[in-house]
Parts: C-alpha cells; sequence; structure tokens
C-alpha cells in the first residue's frame, strides 16, 4: 500500500477517486526491455496535461538527465512536479530521438515514453519528502 502511495502522490490511503490512474509495478526477470514491468508504463499523454505531481515525474527527470537532455533543470535537478522545465527537458529528448515540429513539442507520447525506460521509484524513495 505504501508503494503505491509514493507511486502515485496519494496522500491519503483511504481516498482513491473514481477514474484515478494508477501505476502499479509486477515482478520482472531478466533483462529489462521497454514495455517491461519494471518500467514505468505511459500514464497517457493527457496525464501529463494535468500537470501531476508525483515521484514518476522525478524518475522521468533522472533519465532525461541520464540521457543528457537535462539542461533546462539547472543545478536544481528534476522536482515531482511537472512543469515547463520538464516540459522543455523532454522537448530535447524528443529532438535527440531525431523528431521534429509537433513531434518535439515536450509532451510525452507513448514511443519516446516507451524507449526512455523510466524505472519504479525506490521503495523508500519518498519517505523523506
Amino acid at each position: 500500500m505504501k508503494q503505491l502511495q509514493i507511486w502515485n502522490a496519494i496522500s491519503d490511503p483511504n481516498v482513491i477517486k473514481v477514474g484515478q490512474r494508477l501505476m502499479v509495478a509486477k515482478a520482472s526477470t531478466g533483462e529489462p526491455q521497454p514495455g517491461d514491468p519494471s518500467f514505468i508504463p505511459f500514464p497517457g499523454a493527457e496525464w501529463f496535461k494535468t500537470l501531476p505531481t508525483s515521484p514518476i515525474i522525478r524518475m522521468m527527470g533522472l533519465r532525461l538527465v541520464e540521457e543528457g537532455c537535462g539542461a533546462p533543470y539547472g543545478f536544481s535537478g528534476p522536482g515531482p512536479k511537472w512543469n515547463d522545465k520538464h516540459r522543455q527537458a523532454y522537448a530535447s529528448y524528443q529532438n535527440a530521438l531525431g523528431y521534429s515540429g509537433s513531434d518535439a513539442d515536450g509532451w510525452p507520447g507513448r514511443k519516446s515514453w516507451d524507449q526512455l525506460r523510466v524505472p519504479f521509484p525506490e521503495e523508500d524513495w519518498g519517505a523523506a519528502e
């Protein structure tokens, strides 16, 4: 239950809203591949447009930094709330993949998300937050 709270930024585990999308993980074995359950599945383009606050956003940002696309974050690094810095970093990643125009607008799509391979947050990742 605590893990689901961390991954989904749920402050009260007794309140889950109808239609709310939840990130869950399954155990995996072997070498991880895109689409593997050890990676966060694409939450949908509309999820990002709700400007979510979630450990998933921070994990995405850390992957963007690893891919050399983290310049928009500056010295502060990526935070857990979707903002323009995340969008700029993601646009840089889309450009690095060879996308252009509306395909490189900074809003994640399934194909680029799967290529980014965002891992699930550590179990105790949000404990000090």
